[in-house]
């Protein structure tokens, strides 16, 4: 009997959605997309049920370790709106490295990674919680090669800036675009993993 190909989606996840198909707990699932998924779909790189944004599924187990178990790290970028305004010390701060919790109550240095302060994305879809713009806020853009659970979170909490919204827009040259939330595209294998940059994947 012939192997059934593998199949590659993503999805914009929406708010206060978790990465799963399955919960014992009362929130909002990816089988509640109105999409008819292949049997054997799980998610990669999961957001936690209130982040937002660029969600990978698909029937090819190795993905996760082609990803983000590898020798290379891979690069993901969000778009984070963050409480008060954001100093330039506090900017380098998250440049250069904070100092996290995480599994075990371990201190952790981040390592250097990408941010910049830019202005209201126009392209992002309006939020399900009213977040008012006369509020002070700042909204930051950040590229990250590692992924610790919550980082995001927690390194701009660490510079006394809680996060208010978070968007992964892209995972390497896999971008979400104009997906609106809730909605699924389909890519083709080849496709999807000259985008993730992923070499000798089959």
């Amino acid at each position: 009997m012939t192997a059934m190909a593998n199949r590659y989606f993503i999805i914009n996840k929406p708010y206060n959605m978790v990465s799963q198909f399955v919960s014992k707990e009362d929130v909002g699932l990816l089988g509640d997309l109105d999409f008819d998924f292949p049997e054997g779909i799980h998610a990669i790189g999961r957001l936690d049920s209130l982040s937002e944004g660029l969600l990978i599924l698909t029937t090819n187990k190795r993905v996760t370790k082609l990803l983000f178990q590898g020798v290379a790290p891979h690069k993901r970028t969000y778009i984070i709106r963050v409480k008060n305004k954001v100093s330039p010390e506090n900017l380098e701060l998250l440049r250069t490295g904070v100092t996290i919790k995480v599994k075990g109550g371990i201190d952790y240095l981040t390592p250097p990674c990408e941010v910049d302060i830019i202005p209201e994305p126009e392209y992002l879809f309006p939020h399900q919680l009213e977040l008012r713009d006369y509020v002070p806020h700042t909204w930051l853009s950040m590229s990250l090669y590692e992924g610790k659970f919550h980082q995001v979170r927690k390194m701009v909490s660490a510079i006394n800036h809680p996060c208010k919204r978070l968007v992964r827009t892209s995972i390497e040259n896999l971008e979400l675009s104009d997906l609106e939330p809730g909605c699924v595209r389909e890519l083709d294998e080849e496709n999807f993993f000259d985008l993730l940059q992923i070499d000798n994947w089959r």
